[in-house]
């Protein structure tokens, strides 16, 4: 696969991360509850659980800034951003599978739109990574 289809495919997989992090970032400050399928309620309680902040910044605001940032550094051409993008994703994917963890063993309710999350930021994962080590320089 080319450097320009992988880049493509970490853009798609942003502004599709974008879109998932947006939502729950304007669920948390609207104060509503997430629209889950099948209603069983695993969303609501998971983003109201002591685990959806970290530092007193919501987790889903910790999402969107990274879905944007990899999606600029998806932009570049360069190694430096290839690196950047790919460093990004990585942390990214390791945190969304604490959150799963915490999802799955503490919390012990799923919220469809996290494992969503997790899934579209371990596909971009591999993208920025693969495209990371198919450059001309590596």
């Amino acid at each position: 696969m080319s450097d320009a289809k992988l880049r493509a495919a970490a853009l798609a997989l942003s502004l599709v991360g974008i879109g998932v992090a947006g939502y729950l970032t304007w669920v948390h400050y609207a104060g509503i509850e997430p629209v889950c399928v099948g209603g069983s309620g695993g969303c609501e309680r998971v983003q109201t659980s002591e685990y959806a902040d970290l530092f007193g910044i919501p987790v889903a605001v910790l999402g969107l800034v990274g879905y944007i940032s990899i999606g600029l550094a998806s932009l570049g051409r360069t190694d430096t951003f290839r690196l950047a993008a790919a460093a990004l994703a990585l942390a990214g994917a390791g945190f969304s599978l604490y959150l799963t963890y915490l999802e799955l063993f503490v919390i012990e309710a799923i919220c469809q739109w996290c494992v969503a999350s997790a899934v579209l930021m371990c596909l971009l994962a591999t993208v920025c990574t693969t495209r990371l080590l198919r450059s001309p320089a590596a």
